[in-house]
């Protein structure tokens, strides 16, 4: 047998830990000493210590897991519960990173006001391309509603086009537009340019068409992270009297699987500086 302390050790809780889960009815002693009042454990008892933590680390209550041992679960089932809440872990830890990134974003283009801007933009006619696209709708033009819609449809676009033998003709091109039913929502366009003729009963084919005149700017790194050069487009537009006509088409040039080294081209239609409306003249 094991002291408190020893099985502690063991069991890699503490011992305030122990005694407690002994007040609670939890995890008993194997045996008390009636004079001392001392605590003994066996080898045994490790088992079900590890499942008490385990359980705890998937977020049930203590009164839950004294529930779920008393059902007695089995060692299978309780490693599916633990891959469960493993990859319910990684998610949010993929959440936390982007959020972090979406902040330091948000920060940079908080400290480039007021300063001229650190890339170059350029009006640009972007002549009409072929593409095989797929479409989804996000709650919202919000990175985080639209990186888990953008994402999944391009790998299931390229998953097709791979197992229909196409290879792609050219960069992939996102682009949004406000969606029928209102509310703020996006129609998500996950497109890539590909050679006419192609069937459409696997994906959607169709020609964008051109863009011309457009502002164009070039952003190196992931796309969570676009925010200041999408809003260097925005002010760039705005100062030099141009009108901005729809959201910006994303152009993938570079697409490695390091996402710092990602190259992306953002493209907005604008009016001209002569068609873009003036402010009325102020009463005298």
């Amino acid at each position: 047998m094991f002291t408190i302390g020893e099985f502690a050790r063991h069991g890699s809780v503490s011992v305030r830990m122990l005694r407690h889960y002994d007040a609670t009815g939890l995890l008993r002693p194997a045996r008390t000493d009636p004079a001392s009042g001392y605590r003994y454990y066996t080898a045994a008892q490790l088992a079900r210590l590890n499942r008490i933590i385990a359980l705890k680390d998937l977020g049930f209550t203590l009164h839950q897991v004294r529930a779920i041992l008393e059902e007695k679960v089995g060692t299978g089932e309780l490693r599916g519960m633990l891959r469960l809440r493993r990859a319910e872990l990684e998610a949010d830890m993929a959440a936390a990173e982007a959020r972090l990134v979406r902040i330091e974003a948000r920060l940079r283009a908080i400290e480039s006001e007021g300063h001229p801007p650190m890339y170059d933009i350029v009006i640009k006619a972007v002549p009409a391309v072929r593409v095989a696209e797929l479409t989804a709708t996000a709650a919202s033009f919000e990175p985080e509603d639209i990186g888990p819609v953008i994402g999944p449809l391009y790998d299931e676009l390229f998953r097709r086009l791979d197992a229909a033998g196409i290879t792609p003709a050219g960069p992939g091109i996102a682009y949004y537009e406000d969606a029928p039913e209102g509310g703020g929502r996006i129609g998500v366009h996950a497109a890539v340019q590909v050679s006419a003729p192609l069937r459409d009963d696997i994906f959607r084919v169709l020609d964008l068409p051109p863009l011309g005149p457009a502002a164009a700017i070039v952003h190196r790194g992931p796309m969570t992270a676009v925010l200041p050069a999408a809003q260097a487009l925005a002010r760039w537009i705005d100062a030099n009297g141009y009108r901005a006509t729809g959201h910006p088409r994303e152009v993938s040039l570079e697409c490695p699987a390091d996402q710092d080294a990602w190259v992306t081209e953002l493209q907005v239609s604008v009016d001209s500086p002569s068609a873009a409306p003036t402010a009325p003249a102020p009463r005298s």
